[in-house]
């Protein structure tokens, strides 16, 4: 069916197109009888020769993400990209053909209409050719005089199959950018020649020509050149195919390399050039000058030139060669000091032998061009630029410079300093001076090496103990070489100067330099880094210490000792010496570190020295730190080091055997009467079968500010130690340790009283005894049990106020206890005193038996305390010559005892405790108050 109104349609350029590899490609696409937006939307895709029914997409101009991954690198930097022409028409541009972009190129665009009516995509063949073109022309640099002509040649082929056409254009570039190129002559493809704009008259006078010399070459004949001509000329070829739209269109372009063209004018090409063999020289040298004519067709020219110095003439030589010198050099030139000559019409020489001190000044030559050889004024004069020429007097041209390899070193390492004399026509002398950086003055003579080659030492470098066997040497003709093997310090730094003195015809002639150097202190950058792979080790494993040794300077072959020291952990004193290695490898240890000895091993590699430990013990725990110690390369004996460092600390942790230790924990109660004897248990429920136990006994009183008391310890080699609190012979009788199996320890209590109650736990410790000592592995710690007493249901009835007293220190002072109403008949009473301890325990002063008998637990208070019974009730207590120690609270306790019929054991039947007496104490002399 046909089209109708409305019926979209799309086309594309028609096909098939060969385009060459590399070209710009451009494929143009619209779309017409659409319905929706003036702006339309293009997708283009290929299909390649071998897959020709498979679509790879390109580009798109409203999908981002349309191309296949083949081309998306190309779309994203623009190497193929759309141009909209106008709302309904786009160019496909492809900068840089491919092989790989042949194929049938197929431009869609979606749907805008109401529905699906018409054409919605078109397609079209592109073919890739090679680009067989090549144009070439050698490059010239011409230089013309105006009214010339020149001929270029430009190669041109192809071999492309198609069949197509070429066009060759010459073309005229002044100035810089190719814009400015102007056309000289064009041939184009449809074999017309057309000349540029601005060499139509020439062109139609036959100045300018292009004519085809064979197959390939195109040659260019310009005549008649001119200024304007100046420039670059270049060749340009094209080559052309016809589109199946009858159009044609340049697949290939290419350029030839270009040839500069200058244009003299006529009479104005004339310049002259003076140059000197050597323009600095010394009296006795040759000067030797020549002056160079420029021209065109020099040969048929006749030229006169004048020699001229300071501007006054000294010689002329003629066009036919005549030479002529002025009255005052005439006696020189018959002496034949002087010579003046014509090699060639366009080369003019003039040398002076032997030259003085009178031939220094600025040199010109003048060059005149004669019409004909026998003229005598010419019809152009040129006269060229000066040249300065110096005559020195003997020995100025003496040149000395001072280097060295080694401009920075270190105490210890050789300096080497080279001295290069240049320019002495005869032997030379040397001198070595030395300046140091903190010494002002001419110097230090290091050494003088005569002409005759005699050597003679500074007296500060004679000694070769100090610094080495010195050298000087004459290394080359001119050079002069210093070697000091072994630097001293930094002051053999500083600037080393090098005086060379040249003597001839009596006189002599003396040039100097000098050269820096450096010499660094051994301790300059020296460190070193202790470091270990781990830092907590376990009882008998290995471990290893590394000592990094660093510095500005080779650390290889530098004696180096390394003293490793060492802290205990916790520490108990400074660090102290381990071990010390030699530079020879002498090993030394300190007596003391016996437990080290044997099991460490020492080793070096290269700037690192090694301490290995083996087994490790609790012993080895601690801090480590090395000390470094360097001496200067190659001297024997090495005497004082040079310079020292001590490293980082770096602590190890040994980690002894785990215990397994464990102590019951089940709190428990006992309950005694006044008097009894009680025993309170600790059990053991595991410990290692080798190891030994101590066991410490506490107790937490009722009063306690939360701080225990050690009673007793036992430890593990069954040493008894008792608390402060229990070390009177009264309480060691009370109270006992004792082991009554392997998992069991009992605390005993005799003959219990008031002060013994509380909370009692014991501590048990493990111990182990691991090849160099007893090492405690871990400890345990028992539930508490409390010890009660159990009072008669009976309760006696004592005086329980509470009063506080205050005495002189020396007086005596009295403390009540006083028992109200009578106690049952055949009874005994019994009495306690008790002193409120800080600790909160209650502590025994004495006890009355109910048998009349009085016992002390106090020594120290024994011979002032007295206990008096006006009444039998009263059970008064007096402290005689009263001290600031005896300041607290007091309190007392009665007891009424009955024998049995049977057992004639007597028996608690009542008890009481008095109320508190607080006793102040004060100085002699101060005011005494009571309340």
């Amino acid at each position: 069916t046909g089209l109708t109104t409305g019926q979209r349609v799309v086309t594309v350029q028609q096909g098939p197109l060969y385009r060459t590899e590399g070209s710009h490609v451009t494929l143009w696409c619209k779309v017409s009888g659409y319905q929706g937006p003036a702006e339309q939307n293009f997708q283009w895709s290929i299909y390649l020769p071998s897959a020709p029914e498979r679509e790879v997409q390109i580009v798109s101009t409203i999908d981002p993400s349309f191309p296949y991954a083949i081309y998306t690198q190309r779309v994203r930097s623009r190497g193929i990209f759309v141009e909209r022409v106008q709302g309904d028409a786009v160019l496909l541009h492809i900068t840089e053909l491919q092989d790989r972009d042949a194929g049938e190129y197929e431009c869609h665009t979606p749907n805008t209409d109401e529905r699906y009516f018409g054409s919605y995509s078109a397609k079209m063949k592109l073919s890739v050719i090679a680009d067989t073109l090549t144009a070439s022309m050698t490059p010239q640099a011409l230089t013309l005089t105006e009214g010339d002509a020149v001929e270029l040649t430009c190669e041109v082929s192809k071999s492309t199959t198609q069949h197509t056409h070429l066009s060759v254009g010459w073309y005229h570039l002044q100035g810089a950018g190719e814009q400015n190129a102007e056309e000289i002559l064009i041939l184009s493809k449809d074999f017309i020649l057309k000349p540029g704009p601005s060499y139509e008259q020439r062109f139609l006078v036959g100045d300018v020509r292009l004519t085809k010399v064979g197959s390939t070459a195109y040659k260019l004949f310009l005549g008649g050149v001119k200024p304007s001509d100046q420039g670059q000329l270049y060749c340009e070829a094209a080559e052309w195919i016809e589109d199946p739209d009858k159009t044609w269109k340049d697949i290939s372009r290419k350029q030839t390399e270009r040839t500069s063209l200058v244009v003299m004018s006529q009479g104005k090409d004339l310049s002259v050039d003076i140059a000197a063999a050597e323009s600095s020289l010394s009296e006795g040298d040759t000067l030797h000058l020549s002056c160079t004519v420029k021209t065109l067709k020099s040969s048929s020219r006749h030229f006169q030139v004048i020699w001229l110095l300071n501007g006054m003439e000294v010689a002329r030589v003629d066009p036919q060669g005549v030479l002529v010198w002025e009255k005052e050099y005439e006696e020189r030139a018959k002496l034949g000091q002087l010579r003046a000559f014509k090699p060639s019409n366009t080369i003019y020489t003039f040398i002076i032998y032997e030259v003085g001190l009178r031939d220094s000044g600025t040199y010109h030559c003048s060059v005149s061009e004669m019409k004909t050889p026998g003229d005598r004024h010419g019809i152009q004069t040129k006269l060229s630029s000066g040249i300065q020429v110096n005559v020195k007097p003997i020995g100025y041209h003496m040149r000395l410079s001072v280097s060295t390899s080694t401009p920075q070193v270190t105490a210890g390492d050789p300096l080497i300093l080279h001295c290069e004399v240049q320019g002495a026509t005869s032997p030379v002398s040397v001198q070595w001076w030395h300046l140091p950086p903190q010494l002002p003055g001419p110097g230090v003579l290091v050494a003088t090496l005569e002409q005759d080659g005699s050597l003679r030492w500074g007296s500060t470098y004679q000694d070769s103990r100090t610094r080495g066997s010195l050298r000087l040497e004459k290394a080359s003709s001119g050079t002069f070489t210093l070697v000091i093997p072994n630097t001293l310090d930094e002051d053999d730094g500083g600037q080393y100067r090098c005086e060379a003195t040249e003597r001839s015809r009596g006189q002599s002639w003396t040039v100097e330099g000098e050269a820096a150097v450096t010499v660094n202190s051994m301790g300059l950058g020296l460190q070193a880094m202790l470091r270990s792979r781990v830092a907590t080790v376990r009882y008998g494993q290995s471990f290893e210490l590394i000592c990094q040794v660093s510095a500005n300077y080779t650390l290889e072959d530098v004696p180096a000792s390394v003293r490793w020291l060492f802290q205990p952990s916790p520490p108990t004193s400074p660090y102290h010496e381990l071990v010390q290695v030699f530079p020879n490898g002498t090993v030394t240890w300190v007596t003391a570190q016996s437990h080290f000895k044997g099991k460490a091993q020492l080793t070096k590699a290269d700037t690192s020295f090694r301490l290995h430990i083996h087994s490790a013990v609790a012993a080895h725990e601690g801090t480590y730190q090395c000390e470094v110690e360097v001496w200067r390369r190659n001297i024997l004996p090495l005497g004082q080091p040079a310079a020292s460092t001590s490293s980082n600390a770096v602590g190890i942790k040994v980690v002894l055997p785990e215990s397994n230790l464990q102590v019951a924990t089940k709190d428990s109660s006992v309950g005694i009467t006044s008097g009894a004897d009680t025993t309170i248990e600790c059990r053991i429920v595991f410990a290692q079968n080798n190891s030994q136990l101590a066991v410490t006994w506490y107790l937490l009183p009722p009063l306690a500010d939360g701080s225990p008391l050690q009673i007793i310890r036992v430890n593990y080699s069954s040493i008894v130690e008792y608390g402060s609190e229990f070390s009177s012979p009264a309480q060691k009788s009370r109270f006992l340790s004792q082991r009554v199996s392997s998992n069991v320890f009992w605390l005993q209590i005799l003959s219990g009283n008031l002060g013994d109650q509380g909370k009692y736990y014991c501590v048990v410790e493990e111990w182990l005894w691991l090849v160099d000592g007893w090492y405690k592995l871990g400890e345990g710690t028992s539930g508490r049990t409390t010890l009660e007493f159990k009072l008669p249901e009976r309760e006696l009835q004592v005086e329980k106020t509470n009063n506080s007293i205050s005495a002189r220190e020396g007086e005596e002072v009295t403390l009540h206890c006083l028992l109200q109403g009578a106690h049952l008949p055949d009874t005994h009473l019994s009495a306690t005193w008790f002193q409120v301890k800080k600790s909160g325990r209650d502590s025994v002063l004495l006890t009355l038996h109910h048998d009349g008998t009085i016992k002390y637990l106090q020594e120290s208070l024994a011979r002032r305390l007295y206990l008096h019974r006006p009444a039998a009730g009263d059970f008064s207590l007096t402290l005689s010559r009263v001290e600031r120690g005896d300041a607290g609270v007091y309190y007392c306790q009665v007891q009424e005892w009955q024998q049995q019929a049977e057992s004639k054991d007597w028996a608690l039947q009542a008890s009481a405790c008095s109320g508190y007496t607080q006793l102040t104490t004060t100085p002699p002399g101060n005011a005494v108050g009571c309340r």
